[in-house]
């Protein structure tokens, strides 16, 4: 089988437990660090499906890769391969299918119950809800033609699906430990400073972070299996 490319924008946004969940499935891939200067794919042709993670970055920035990215999702959707975007790759997707994206109600960091939508329970493996991971001030419209798979309290659109096949996602189903570890790291001025309801801070996430992670990944799993299924030779 082709690889998977995955497009990684910074170094502390990596693919985590999606890269782990490929390596399960002797799923092979291929990341694109263009925080390190790599380029693009230059053609879908070669890959069998298009992961897009998340970054700091809106996806209204200028950045000079964009239209290239934005060009390359689209080839992906024309060619049947399967597209899946994490967080700001999901606010990407929305653009290059003709939504649009914009500052959300509220800012959302940390874990958020969501709600399947009638018919959309397949992503989460048949659950009606599911306790997922968030870190975002911006959120998508769901584009012309596409389907709303989840909803939340303080984010109404938190993921599309198109075609049947292809998942944008507001929220971060990929991380582990260690990249939740990170974030909250770095992210400490930010969290403190924040007067958004949908914003825990760091010791309210740590105590029982580990148990919480176990049971993201399930649902995550779940997630890729049912995006993996769109896979040329997959059911």
């Amino acid at each position: 089988m082709r690889p998977i490319a995955i497009v990684q924008h910074v170094a502390d946004d990596g693919p985590a437990y999606f890269a782990t969940w490929l390596e399960q499935q002797n799923l092979p891939y291929r990341v694109f660090p263009l925080f390190d200067n790599a380029h693009l794919p230059e053609r879908m042709d070669d890959y069998a499906g298009l992961c897009v993670l998340g970054g700091p970055m809106s996806a209204n920035d200028a950045l000079p890769y964009y239209p290239q990215l934005i060009a390359l999702i689209r080839e992906a959707v024309a060619l049947d391969r399967p597209v899946i975007g994490h967080c700001l790759g999901g606010q990407l997707m929305s653009v290059a299918l003709g939504g649009e994206v914009g500052a959300a109600e509220h800012v959302e960091i940390g874990w958020s119950e969501l709600q399947a939508e009638a018919g959309a329970e397949r992503w989460f493996g048949g659950l009606p809800s599911a306790n997922l991971f968030q870190w975002h001030g911006e959120s998508f419209s769901i584009p012309p033609d596409a389907m709303r798979v989840a909803c939340g309290t303080y984010c109404a659109n938190q993921a599309f699906e198109y075609a049947g096949k292809h998942l944008a996602m507001q929220f971060h189903c990929e991380v582990d430990e260690a990249k939740i570890r990170l974030w909250l790291d770095k992210g400490h001025d930010e969290l403190i400073h924040s007067q958004s309801p949908a914003v825990q801070q760091a010791a309210a996430l740590l105590p029982d972070l580990t148990a919480r992670v176990a049971q993201s990944q399930q649902v995550a799993a779940a997630i890729y299996h049912e995006w993996a299924r769109g896979l040329p030779g997959r059911r």
